[in-house]
């Protein structure tokens, strides 16, 4: 194991701040964060840019971001007067969680927490360490260093190439980032806009614009045109103590048999604890064919969003303000100050073309590290220091978050942690998942697992 001193986190979200966090609760050792946005430090970006109608889609008592102190969000919440175990919190109240909690650790380890608002760029990686790069010049000298970029922004559709920032960004009729606070900037009650996407990023931005008073009709497309479910009380079960075996065919008739008998929200529920072992133990092929075919259906059922939610967009939906479609864009053309869009509906050859004043990419984060824009990720894969995981959905790392290089060696002064190693973890992008990630990780790091398991 190695000796660790310094270890440096690149990135300040949840990922990020959640790892520092945890190194120095378990361990002794310094910890340098570095984050870029400053905004964003000890919140990220799901609850740093989250407005006071985003909710959390994990009820409160499973929110906690410390696996061994589970009623540690519900406390909080108490102590604030916010809400309590049954409730579904804003992500502004958990990003004030977060900070709250960094704030306690920064007064108790001042001497060993230092964050950073700067940029790396490169890391420079040795046997006896790593130096990481920083764009103003200078540089920090660390043990170990983890990546933590949370959700890179989404590629663009082939259709829309080009047209970001066409009109600068006050103006914007295509904007890239769903996030963006200007997205409802300049709307008229007579104009259409069309999000790209219908997932939980498009629920966030049809929320954004409705709560901006934007009353005109908002159109949201994918493929299937399926949409989030929602949260929904379910009778209590007997949870399975073995976890499925099969092929994705198999496993389909298992969950649809399991539905049946304890209610479909309890059936996938159930998967949670199985999830990445199954996902590790299933072939590349199979876990091409899971993301090819079945990954929409399994996305919104397994992420569901919170009742209060959902009924506000039936309401939209009744109001005739927001629709959900199942189609494809062919083409986008600008012309004066709206987009044409060209699309096909889903079963139907012939097209239809529809002007939209705004349209939002919400296909969800880019994944593929080949299509990044990040320059620090860019150089570090051009040298083969990391590499993308054989389906280019995240960063290529072992089961201990170990980077892995284009010779298919582990780094082991590299680590990985968030949303972007879903290629070895499948389940990493919830709060549920990364807080276990980064604790294991934490624990390993500074030798806490061992100390525990020799009885020190």
């Amino acid at each position: 194991m190695l000796k660790v001193d310094h270890a440096a986190i690149i990135g300040g979200g949840f990922s990020g701040t959640l790892l520092a966090i945890n190194l120095l609760r378990h361990g002794a050792l310094r910890v340098t964060m570095v984050e870029r946005h400053e905004e964003r430090m000890g919140r990220g970006l799901a609850y740093g840019a989250a407005h006071a109608g985003h909710v959390l889609n994990v009820r409160a008592a499973n929110m906690s971001a410390l696996p061994d102190s589970p009623d540690h969000f519900t406390d909080w919440l108490k102590q604030q007067g916010l809400g309590q175990e049954g409730s579904f919190a804003t992500r502004r109240d958990y990003g004030a969680y977060l900070s709250a909690m960094l704030d306690e650790v920064r007064g108790q380890a001042a001497d060993r927490l230092t964050i950073l608002n700067g940029d790396a760029v490169d890391l420079q990686l040795r046997d006896d360490g790593i130096c990481v790069v920083l764009r103003s010049g200078g540089g920090i000298e660390a043990d170990i260093v983890a990546l933590a970029p949370g959700n890179l922004p989404p590629h663009d559709l082939p259709a829309f190439a080009g047209l970001r920032d066409r009109d600068g960004p006050d103006n914007a009729v295509y904007v890239n980032d769903p996030w963006a606070a200007t997205i409802a900037a300049g709307l008229q009650d007579s104009d259409r806009v069309l999000l790209l996407g219908s997932g939980l990023t498009a629920v966030d931005c049809a929320l954004s614009l409705d709560r901006a008073g934007f009353r005109g009709r908002i159109v949201a497309l994918s493929r299937r045109g399926l949409a989030p479910q929602s949260h929904a009380p379910a009778p209590p079960y007997a949870p399975r103590s073995d976890r499925p075996k099969g092929a994705a065919s198999t496993l389909v008739r298992t969950l649809r048999r399991r539905s049946g008998e304890i209610g479909w929200r309890n059936a996938v529920d159930e998967l949670r604890r199985f999830t990445q072992d199954m996902w590790r133990a299933a072939s590349a092929e199979e876990r091409s064919r899971f993301l090819r075919h079945l990954r929409p259906y399994w996305d919104v059922h397994r992420h569901r969003i919170a009742p209060q939610v959902a009924e506000r967009l039936a309401a939209m939906q009744a109001e005739g303000r927001l629709e959900i479609r199942a189609a494809k864009v062919v083409q986008a053309v600008p012309e004066g100050g709206t987009i044409h869009v060209h699309l096909r509906r889903r079963g139907r050859e012939e097209g239809e073309t529809v002007a939209f004043a705004r349209v939002v990419n919400c296909t969800g984060p880019l994944g593929d590290l080949r299509r990044t824009d990040d320059p620090l990720l860019r150089r570090l894969a051009s040298r083969g220091d990391i590499r993308p995981d054989p389906l280019a959905i995240g960063i290529d790392v072992d089961r201990q978050c170990h980077a892995i290089a284009r010779d298919g060696s582990a780094q082991p002064r590299l680590f990985v942690v968030g949303p972007m190693t879903r290629g070895a973890h499948w389940e990493i992008v919830a709060v549920p998942d990364i807080r276990r990630q980064v604790w294991e990780l934490a624990r390993e790091i500074t030798g806490a697992h061992w100390v525990e398991a020799e009885g020190l």
